[in-house]
């Protein structure tokens, strides 16, 4: 069985982020001693499923003094959508700003803490675009990060998150994939055309699409923050990859439709500009981390996954399990 990090009355966790898709999933999951991170002001208690207190934080300032006390494990999951509109230079300084200078903050407050009441660990969303496009090569986490945008964005955010292992903190980089999710993000986005028989494969197809279950995003960042053994980048994907055509057939499958067309590159371009190049990257990413730690997902194949997120439970209700902690 994974072992995996549980608040209790003897730790508690702080989670940024809490009201994305992975952030609701995992407060849901722990629903317990739970600090979430807002940046404004609830308009009404109870909001977020899951958390014990609120915290409004701007995401570049240091945390409200008192945030971290008794904080035993943070999870820092805060990010602007990469893949919501076009990549004005104002939508890239916002992806920018939420992850490394958000990180930065969080460091700066780790840093205030006195040294003997610090979080034990520090587990930070990362992305698989740190690899970009790549082709068949098999990335594990010993790969090379790419150059460009996303890559050099991801390289600072992680970079900014591994300053807290001078200050006595574990940290940890999740390189999260596409995360299947009934409740939003990506395949959200794709069920109703996908419903209206209207689904298409992506440019040529070929490309690997590195997905993972919610449930097991939750699952991992639980075992990350319980595990000791691990630190630095540790890849969020599931273990059977695929390719564009395969996933495209898979979720016609899961939706009783055909999938016979196509979108070409160029009408991908012409409608989401450069934007475009992050849905057409060929990223073949392998969680070998992960497996060698132990970890044993709760959705390992497409097919099942896309059954159990279409007909399941809300992401993170599955994800309760035995407590553990970080020794």
């Amino acid at each position: 069985m994974n072992e995996r990090w549980e608040s209790t009355p003897q730790g508690r966790a702080l989670v940024t982020g809490a009201t994305g898709l992975v952030g609701r999933a995992l407060l849901r999951a722990l629903a317990g001693n739970v600090i979430a991170t807002t940046r404004r002001a609830p308009r009404k208690a109870g909001h977020l499923d899951g958390a014990s207190d609120l915290v409004t934080w701007d995401t570049v300032s240091t945390l409200p003094s008192n945030a971290l006390a008794g904080v035993d494990a943070i999870f820092h999951l805060a990010g602007e959508p990469v893949a919501e509109g076009r990549w004005t230079e104002a939508k890239r300084e916002r992806i920018r700003a939420s992850r490394i200078d958000s990180t930065r903050a969080l460091v700066h407050s780790i840093e205030k803490v006195d040294a003997s009441a610090r979080p034990r660990v520090f587990v930070c969303a990362s992305a698989v675009g740190i690899y970009g496009s790549r082709g068949d090569e098999v990335l594990d986490e010993d790969a090379a990060p790419a150059e460009g945008f996303l890559a050099d964005v991801c390289r600072e955010w992680e970079a900014e998150a591994a300053r807290a292992e001078s200050l006595g903190v574990r940290v940890v980089s999740l390189r999260i994939g596409i995360v299947l999710a009934k409740e939003g993000g990506a395949l959200a986005k794709m069920l109703t055309p996908f419903k209206l028989g209207l689904g298409a494969a992506l440019g040529n197809s070929a490309q690997w699409m590195p997905w993972i279950h919610v449930d097991d995003v939750v699952g991992l960042l639980r075992f990350a923050a319980a595990t000791g053994t691990l630190r630095g980048p540790v890849n969020a994907v599931a273990p059977a990859g695929v390719t564009n055509a395969e996933f495209t057939r898979a979720l016609g499958r899961a939706v009783h439709r055909p999938t016979l067309l196509r979108a070409p590159r160029f009408a991908l371009e012409l409608a989401l500009g450069e934007l475009a190049s992050v849905v057409l990257a060929s990223q073949r990413v392998v969680p070998k981390r992960a497996l060698d730690a132990g970890f044993e997902f709760a959705h390992p194949t497409l097919d099942e996954a896309l059954v159990a997120t279409l007909e399941g439970k809300p992401s993170g209700a599955s994800s309760r399990e035995r407590p553990a902690r970080d020794r």
